[in-house]
């Protein structure tokens, strides 16, 4: 083994090629700056923290956990791209560390590693290549990947074995570098929404997507964090209703090679490289540093509308890939530490379809990605998270484990077991499909809603055994453990699949545009094109759609559970049929604000303000606690009923007889729990029937005890909705249901 003293001796040296096998390629070496001072420092907190040193003396403290690695050196960059090479010669429990006099908020730097060059045995230390610090708190550049940022050479001969001969060619003139951020905040000005999870209402939007053709938005800041705090974008959200925003990827990101090779761009953003550094592209002010200031003004806006601020993140891969992908961080630090391996060890264990999987049974991991969710809570200001593809960090050795150690991290931890935990329930390895599975504190995106309800509006379902659960809660996954409604986050669509408009208008995926011959994206879409595929003149389909539309939407907001909404759903946005459009940075993805003046598409994005609304208003739409199904009274009234078209009761046969139609009572007088005051919840009932037939029929009005009478409140086979129709009814009368439409009735 080497000892300390020779590490420290070999980190005094000029980087140079070492391993096996022999380098195949070098970079000729620049005469560089003089070296700075550097004091001993401290190894916690780790990244780049900037304060005040010994004797006043102002300066950056640097801690970077390298377990294996034989030398550090940390790289300061000038505003003309000099380096200068500082070594790291403090060695505390396998973090290097060091305190640099003067270096100040804005400086730009990155790190060298040095180590065994051995990739048999997963080991792929490459001092040539400048890394980036993990804990980075801003990023400056993007990524491009010319051969330079690759460790290995990436066009060698034997494509078989390229990942084994070590590229020693420099790479810092083609990678972004890291920066120091002065990151002193209390957020005093503050104010949390705080919103309960069966009050909430999620909206799923893109940054740069929504803001970037928002007319009302100055147009320098469109697609940027000041443009989502704009007084335009958020008078959108708050007429909608919605309380949080689920934003696509924000951490820094870097573009796979397949597509800068076909001159696109990852647009949605899961590939990530930067976990506590906002992607730099989206900041309108700089970024030096600025980029985190402007997503704190922009959280602090969305705050003060009400609106809550949920962070998709990506905490399952990286942007490095598999073996013959680049090295940008975390593969030149220290391979065997950070990702998972296979027996062999050239090769990832790849458990996300995108190259590599973070191995967070590791402490080291596993502190990575705490420190980064405990810092955008803490000192960025955001109310919670989804975790893209949370079975990869369920897995304990290998299989998905709800005792594995970053859940139970999470559970005891006292940040972030107080903010939103979404987890999106699977990955793509055995075993990974675990929708229900996750314990108490997570809600989960429920996919079996949106198969489930996709198919029952194109009439797909043998019977309506499913649609009942869906509707209702889905007890049947989340009623264990002490969960709740709640833990259900319905979606009929997200970013990853149709637009809604798309789902009525397409039967097959068209991603043409992505360069990939139509072969990538879900072939699964439980989709109806009402008839025609894609944009047609004939006004029968066009009008078929918009009710389909309406009944989809009204659908998600009378279910109980957490109803997420996509951007640009209640607007009928279109992606031309794209199914898949993570690499579309153009208006494929971006919302088309003219549809809001549209006479044809606003009457949609009213119903959805509408129905939201009453969401709010009514405690029977959004309760804490599942339904029992029970009489909780001598009349015989349950919280919850099924009605089939004749107006009865159903029965167990009627659950499993081909149906279409689905009537279903909602008890306002038995809602359990109590208000903030401790007096008992109490609520209008109501009586909603979805009907999926293509063809109107006659379904009979339930008597008491049920009801005396009913009005309508939305029918979803009217065009305009901006007033509710109003028509009482009075009890037993029998009424005719419109082919394919929702009938929400009040119980009088």
């Amino acid at each position: 083994m080497t000892s300390a003293a020779e590490r420290r001796a070999r980190s005094e040296e000029p980087a140079a090629g070492s391993g096996h096998p022999a380098t195949a390629v070098s970079g000729s070496r620049r005469a560089l700056p003089p070296v700075a001072p550097v004091w001993p420092g401290a190894p916690t907190p780790l990244g780049a923290r900037f304060r005040v040193g010994p004797d006043g003396v102002a300066g950056t403290n640097f801690a970077l956990w390298a377990a294996g690695a034989e030398a550090v050196r940390l790289c300061l960059f000038d505003e003309h791209g000099r380096e200068t090479r500082v070594p790291l010669t403090e060695l505390t429990h396998e973090i290097w560390h060091g305190f640099v006099p003067g270096v100040m908020p804005g400086q730009r730097y990155g790190y060298r590693v040095d180590g065994r060059w051995d990739p048999w045995v997963g080991a792929r230390w490459n001092p040539a290549k400048l890394l980036l610090d993990p804990y980075a708190r801003a990023v400056d550049g993007e990524f491009g990947l010319p051969p330079e940022v690759y460790g290995h050479v990436r066009d060698w001969p034997q494509q078989q074995v390229a990942d084994t001969v070590r590229d020693d060619r420099d790479s810092a003139p083609h990678v972004p570098k890291g920066v120091v951020v002065d990151d002193d905040d209390d957020w005093e000005d503050d104010r949390r929404p705080k919103t309960p999870w069966a009050d909430s209402v999620i909206y799923e939007l893109h940054v740069r997507g929504f803001t970037k053709l928002h007319p009302d938005i100055p147009e320098d800041l469109r697609g940027t964090y000041a443009g989502l705090a704009h007084p335009a974008a958020i008078e959108h959200l708050v007429r909608l209703g919605v309380t949080a925003v689920e934003l696509l990827p924000v951490h820094q990101f870097a573009h796979e090679d397949h597509l800068l090779r076909r001159g696109l761009r990852n647009y949605w953003g899961y590939n990530s490289i930067g976990y506590f550094a906002p992607h730099a592209a989206y900041a309108a002010s700089g970024t030096t540093g600025q980029q985190v200031g402007e997503f704190k003004r922009m959280v602090r806006a969305l705050h003060a509308a009400g609106i809550e601020v949920v962070l998709d993140v990506v905490y399952n891969h990286t942007a490095e890939a598999g073996e013959l992908g680049p090295t940008l961080s975390l593969k030149g630090i220290d391979n065997r530490g950070y990702y998972r391996l296979q027996d062999d060890a050239r090769r990832y264990a790849d458990y996300t379809g995108c190259g590599n999987t973070l191995h967070v049974v590791q402490p080291q991991v596993l502190r990575l990605i705490t420190d980064s969710l405990r810092y955008w809570v803490t000192e960025m200001g955001v109310d919670g998270f989804r975790f893209d593809l949370a079975a990869a960090l369920a897995r304990s050795m290998h299989d998905v484990d709800m005792l594995s150690p970053f859940l139970a991290v999470i559970a005891q931890d006292p940040v972030l077991r107080r903010v939103k935990l979404i987890a999106e329930p699977w990955d793509i390895g055995s075993g990974g499909y675990q929708v229900g599975a996750f314990p108490p504190l997570w809600t989960e995106w429920n996919d079996r809603y949106r198969n489930t309800v996709r198919d029952f509006w194109r009439h797909a379902l043998p019977d309506v055994r499913e649609m009942g659960y869906r509707l209702s809660g889905s007890s049947d996954l989340y009623a264990w453990g002490g969960r709740r409604p709640y833990a259900s986050v319905n979606f009929v669509t997200a970013h990853d699949g149709f637009t809604l408009r798309d789902l009525v208008s397409y039967e097959t995926k068209h991603n043409e545009a992505n360069g990939e011959n139509n072969r990538d994206g879900t072939d699964d879409n439980r989709s109806w094109n009402c008839g025609a595929e894609g944009e047609t003149d004939d006004e029968r389909v066009r009008a078929l759609r918009r009710g389909q539309l309406r009944n989809l939407l009204t659908t998600l907001l009378l279910s109980t559970g957490v109803p997420m909404l996509v951007a640009g759903d209640e607007l009928g946005r279109t992606q031309r049929g794209n199914n898949n459009a993570y690499c579309q940075d153009n208006e494929i993805s971006w919302l088309d604000w003219s549809l809001l003046d549209d006479p044809v598409w606003r009457p949609l994005c009213d119903l959805t303000s509408r129905l939201i609304e009453l969401r709010h208003r009514h405690p029977v739409l959004r309760r804490r606690a599942f339904f029992s199904g029970r009489a909780h009274s001598a009349d015989g009234l349950r919280d919850l009923a099924w009605f089939t078209s004749r107006g009865e009761e159903m029965t167990e046969g009627d659950w499993y007889a081909p149906a279409a139609t689905l009537g279903m009572y909602l008890s306002g007088r038995d809602i359990p729990g109590r208000d903030e005051r401790g007096a008992p919840v109490v609520d209008d009932s109501f009586l909603a029937v979805l009907h999926a037939g293509e063809g109107p029929t006659a379904f009979v009005l339930p008597g008491p005890p049920w009801a005396e009478r009913y009005e309508v409140l939305v029918d979803t086979s009217r065009e305009d909705q901006a007033e509710p129709p109003g028509t009482l009814h009075p009890a037993g009368t029998e009424i005719t249901v419109p082919a394919r439409a929702v009938l929400l009735l009040r119980v009088g």
